[in-house]
């Protein structure tokens, strides 16, 4: 027996059996161990890492994932969602989209130097850029850009923005446009070299009255500040005691250029306003005394629109009672971005901390459900026409002074002329027929004479009806001068007069400007 057993261990290939059992139970453990379906192991493996759980998702997706897949694309399209989750204003650029916004920004950008509308579907430019780069090589007010790069861009339904990207670019590159001009048969050639063009984010400064300023200031960019200075130098040189500072539509900028413009009304130790964040130790910004405007009479206005950095103006006004807050309750961003940069040239926009005014009052609305459709549920409320409406804790500045959204004059044939883009349409025509004697006006009394002289309102009313819109009786007489100013304002952008002109007409009919100059009336005569 013991011989059998000996002769049996002595077989070669008993061990050769045995190693490999062995072996491919060793193997198969080890495969199913590295292969799971069961996440929750990996998990396991990985619990003691922040965001284990986001990392062994991509993993098992890169390993296992039926099909060949970008990690790239993966990327791309999560990280406008990760964002997006934590609140309405934490965001992803990807390249393009972080260029355009710093630009936005920056004060300046690369492109051909016009100011443009596009009615009728073609591409009109209403002003050059002086000494930029489409004057400098003979492009005109007038002009209609048809091709751009050979690509046509007329009588297609080319977006207005993608016409914008293509005349836009790296500076000291070319693009080429094929012009229409009046008078000339066949289409003109141009090459225009691309360059820095500077944009200006104050839109007008300009006396209301002999005493009464108004600068509209579109947003805070880096040259914000130094622009205001010298607006606000001129009109203080004609005699401004008061001013309007017009943030309604300003969605904001740059922190410090709204600290540097409150400080220059409040006095030194009055709190412009603070932020505080989880990962951020609360930062006061105070007031130093050195403002040149302490002492002039001010209104901010502000409506639905106003956001972030315009809130942050009005508040430190407004707790500091240096001023008057005019108009309605403004958006409600109080919430700070840090820009975060990567090397592919895209980023991120991260919520780090809150804003406060001076008194403690955070700026910002809560962000529910709702959140994106809550200037929508405003109208529905009656906040905009009656200040009894206004949400109470909804976030953003309440005014001091409500001015309701002003709806006298709206009739069903103004409704209709702008749906179509009538006005737009016409003042193009009729700078087009008037070329020259718009060229050559610089004062608003030539401007009118040349309204009368060609009976501005009678060609209007006859180009109306051409389109298919006829006024219901009594319409134009409610109408009328609504349309007329607004119509005067679009034909003097393409005098010398520029966009003043626009701003000339349209305040006109602003119900927060006549509301100002009541206010201001009054303070004048108690002071």
């Amino acid at each position: 027996m013991l011989k059998k057993l000996k002769e049996f261990l002595d077989n070669p290939w008993l061990w050769i059996f045995i190693v490999v059992i062995g072996l491919s139970f060793y193997l198969g453990k080890l495969w199913r161990l590295r292969h799971s379906q069961n996440p929750r192991i990996n998990y396991e493996l990985a619990e003691n890492r922040k965001w284990s759980k986001l990392l062994l998702v991509l993993d098992q997706i890169e390993k296992n994932y039926v099909d060949t897949v970008s990690n790239g694309d993966i990327m791309e399209k999560s990280l406008p969602h990760i964002l997006e989750s934590l609140d309405p204003h934490s965001v992803y650029l990807p390249p393009k989209d972080l260029q355009a916004a710093d630009e936005s920004l920056s004060g300046n950008f690369s492109g051909v130097g016009i100011e443009f509308n596009v009615p009728e579907d073609t591409l009109v430019v209403i002003n050059v850029v002086p000494n930029g780069p489409s004057e400098r090589i003979g492009i005109r007010s007038g002009d209609r850009i048809v091709t751009i790069d050979g690509r046509n861009v007329a009588g297609v339904k080319f977006s207005q923005d993608s016409m914008m990207k293509m005349l836009r670019g790296p500076i000291n590159t070319k693009v080429n446009v094929g012009v229409k001009r009046s008078g000339e048969k066949d289409l003109l050639d141009f090459s225009i070299t691309r360059a820095i063009i500077p944009v200006h984010s104050i839109d007008v400064a300009v006396m209301l009255t002999p005493t009464l300023g108004y600068i509209k200031i579109s947003t805070f960019a880096l040259t914000t500040y130094k622009e205001f200075m010298v607006a606000a130098a001129r009109l203080s040189a004609e005699g401004m005691t008061s001013l309007v500072l017009d943030l309604r539509d300003n969605p904001g900028g740059y922190l410090e250029q709204a600290y540097a413009l409150a400080n220059e009304f409040l006095n030194k130790g009055d709190m412009v306003v603070y932020m505080e964040g989880r990962m951020r130790k609360r930062e006061d910004f105070i007031a130093t005394g050195s403002g040149h405007f302490k002492d002039l009479k001010l209104y901010v206005a502000i409506n639905e629109n106003s956001a972030s950095s315009s809130e942050i103006v009005a508040g430190a006004i407004q707790d500091n009672h240096r001023g008057t807050i005019i108009g309605r309750r403004s958006f409600g961003k109080g919430l700070v971005q840090e820009p975060v940069y990567f090397s592919d040239s895209s980023g991120i926009r991260l919520t780090v901390a809150r804003f406060y005014t001076p008194s403690g009052r955070c700026i910002q609305k809560p962000y529910t459900e709702d959140y994106r459709y809550d200037i929508l549920e405003r109208y529905q409320r009656g906040e905009m026409q009656n200040a009894d409406s206004i949400k109470v804790g909804g976030g953003g500045i309440v005014p001091d002074v409500f001015v309701p959204m002003d709806t006298v004059g709206v009739t069903d044939y103004l409704v209709k002329v702008n749906r179509k883009s009538l006005l737009m349409k016409f003042s193009s025509q009729f700078a087009d027929r008037n070329r020259a004697a718009l060229s050559g006006i610089d004062n608003y009394t030539d401007l009118e004479a040349l309204f009368t002289r060609e009976a501005l309102a009678s060609q209007f009313r006859l180009y109306a009806i051409s389109e298919g819109v006829r006024p219901n009786a009594g319409e134009w007489e409610e109408s009328g001068d609504i349309i007329m100013e607004q119509l005067k304002g679009l034909i003097g952008r393409y005098s010398a007069l520029k966009e003043e002109a626009f701003y000339h007409y349209i305040l006109k009919i602003d119900n927060l400007v006549e509301k100002v100059k009541e206010l201001d009336s009054e303070n004048q005569k108690t002071s």
